[in-house]
């Protein structure tokens, strides 16, 4: 038994890792994992990303007003919803295996310090920075916080040998 939960492998009556499980365990060994922070993560863009990305998806117009989001076209409100309900379900996996989730932490890392450059900067520069984007800035921040403590960039970066 692993972390709590029963191996699978011994269930199946193969007590062997393949080689690259072996590997990924001693590389993540060797690098400086949080394994807390990684689990956090994944904790939280289920609850956040998945939970907003569901809230999108089932009530649109609930999330608009909530937000006081001006009307959105349907069809880029629905791609928004369904990103972030992705985002939480791979967080889900990424729970089970956080090493092997990481890129989800790393997109969203990526996605969100873009949208700081892209949009938000460009829009406080000129003065158009929307009043009810201060708590998207504000939930994106915790985020991205929470993201570059969490990735092990370490493992992420690593030359992998074959």
């Amino acid at each position: 038994m692993a972390g709590g939960r029963p191996d699978c492998r011994a269930a199946h009556g193969d007590n062997k890792m393949n080689s690259y499980e072996k590997k990924e365990k001693a590389m993540a060994k060797d690098m400086n994992v949080r394994w807390g922070w990684l689990k956090f993560m994944y904790l939280y863009t289920i609850a956040g990303a998945g939970g907003f990305g569901l809230g999108v998806l089932a009530m649109p117009a609930t999330i608009t007003t909530l937000f006081r989001w001006p009307v959105e076209e349907p069809v880029s409100l629905g791609v928004v919803g369904s990103v972030y309900a992705g985002l939480g379900v791979l967080s889900i996996l990424g729970l089970r295996e956080p090493l092997k989730f990481v890129p989800i932490l790393v997109l969203q890392l990526c996605y969100k310090v873009l949208w700081f450059v892209g949009v938000v900067i460009p829009l406080l520069l000129s003065g158009r920075f929307p009043d009810y984007a201060i708590l998207f800035v504000g939930i994106f921040t915790t985020y991205i916080i929470g993201d570059l403590i969490a990735i092990p960039f370490s493992y992420v970066f690593a030359k992998k040998s074959d």
